[in-house]
């Protein structure tokens, strides 16, 4: 799966983002490119963004940059890790969770 911005490994992490649980791309519902995060798209595309509708929580929409797994908005919203590999994800994560998704 391609990350869009400017990755600095390969488990998503970006210049702006890049703890060690920092393992999470978003794929943007404006154009379906996945980034680390939402300055990364801002810097990279000439639209603004938006956000995945509520009926729309179902969508695989969230990349773990540990195993590649896509994770639906419903589930990256409601755990701390990836259900497939376990990796924690960053919980701070939850202060801009209102840039991705309507909340």
């Amino acid at each position: 799966m391609k990350v869009w911005g400017q990755t600095v490994d390969d488990e998503t992490r970006c210049v702006h983002y890049r703890t060690p649980k920092d393992i999470v791309a978003i794929k943007f519902a404006c154009c379906g490119r996945y980034y680390p995060c939402h300055l990364c798209h801002e810097e990279a595309e000439n639209h603004q963004a938006e956000q995945w509708p509520k009926r729309e929580r179902d969508t695989k929409a969230v990349l773990c940059g540990v195993c590649s797994t896509e994770v639906s908005v419903s589930d990256y919203l409601t755990t701390s890790r990836c259900p497939h590999c376990l990796a924690l994800f960053n919980e701070r994560c939850d202060l801009h969770a209102h840039l991705y998704f309507e909340m």
